[in-house]
């Protein structure tokens, strides 16, 4: 079952079941995925729809730090509900060890030995992390092991 079919069936499943945040979420991946599948007149696999999903839990991981700062309980309630729907559709997520293991890995690879070298270490990198790790974990992970 391809991952759009399992977001179909679980909006079903969310109808059914009355669950009108999940429901929401569900819908709003769907509607994203859609947007993207028409914006470039192609039909998204299962590595496409994963990009979707992860620019989206993005954006929401970004809003809920503002929400925190900002004092905005209701909506850092509502942000990390919509989160554990989002998380399921991803693929397991990397440990920081795992992400430092890679790291060390990409960095004896290029060479790289001072800041300068990141861009070649991230271009080696986020192709295995992609999906997998959030890009400012990871950036800050190889910053650290560069300077």
């Amino acid at each position: 079952m391809s991952l759009k079919d399992r977001i179909s069936e679980d909006m079903k499943e969310a109808m059914k079941a009355h669950e009108k945040e999940r429901l929401a979420v569900i819908r709003m991946v769907r509607s994203a995925i859609r947007q993207t599948e028409i914006d470039g007149k192609t039909e998204l696999d299962d590595a496409g729809v994963i990009a979707v999903i992860s620019k989206e839990l993005k954006m929401r991981k970004d809003s809920l730090e503002e929400f925190q700062k900002g004092g905005r309980e209701d909506l850092v309630e509502k942000t990390q509900k919509e989160i554990e729907v989002l998380l399921p559709y991803l693929p397991a997520q990397l440990s920081q060890e795992e992400i430092e293991g890679l790291v060390r890995e990409a960095v004896e690879a290029t060479g790289a030995s001072s800041m300068k070298d990141m861009g070649k270490v991230m271009g080696v990198l986020m192709p295995k992390v992609k999906g997998r790790a959030d890009g400012k974990l990871v950036n800050s992970i190889v910053k650290g092991m560069l300077e």
